[in-house]
């Protein structure tokens, strides 16, 4: 491992600081695992990212389970990038109600159709949130033993 990473940076010529600045990581982090110390699987993705390669080929393992490894990494990240445009959406949502309220308020004070607005929106981030944070693994799971039915046909 520790030889791979350093063959990758001295093949680009770049210098440990180089590397660590392009990685977000510390100088002392890239010495250490020249050295021979075992990086954190953040660290490797980071590395791997920044080389352009796959965290199997980074580490110099070829295993299935390395496969796997480089997989699971990239579920992680969709899985982070789906919760961050679900938060996004859910304070965007409160903003524009909060807003809509307060125009309803001073506008139509006699009416509240901004309340509308916000129960059907927030019916819809409830679906979302209860999809992605209860439901993802039933419904991944179900899709995986669906998918192994229709190809087991």
């Amino acid at each position: 491992m520790s030889n791979k990473v350093k063959a990758f940076r001295l093949a680009r010529a770049w210098s440990q600081e180089q590397l660590a600045e392009m990685a977000a990581l510390s100088v002392r982090t890239v010495q250490r695992i020249e050295n021979g110390d075992q990086p954190s699987l953040e660290t490797l993705s980071a590395l791997a990212a920044v080389f352009g390669v796959s965290v199997t080929e980074l580490s110099g393992q070829a295993e299935a389970g390395e496969e796997a490894l480089d997989q699971r990494i990239t579920a992680a990240r969709e899985k982070v990038d789906a919760e961050s445009r679900f938060w996004r959406s859910l304070i965007t949502a409160v903003i524009v109600c909060v807003l809509l309220y307060f125009l309803n308020r001073s506008t139509a004070p006699e009416s509240l159709w901004s309340l509308w607005v916000a129960a059907i929106w927030g019916g819809l981030l409830l679906v979302r949130g209860l999809r992605l944070f209860v439901f993802a693994e039933p419904i991944a799971r179900w899709r995986k033993q669906r998918l192994q039915r229709l190809l087991r046909k």
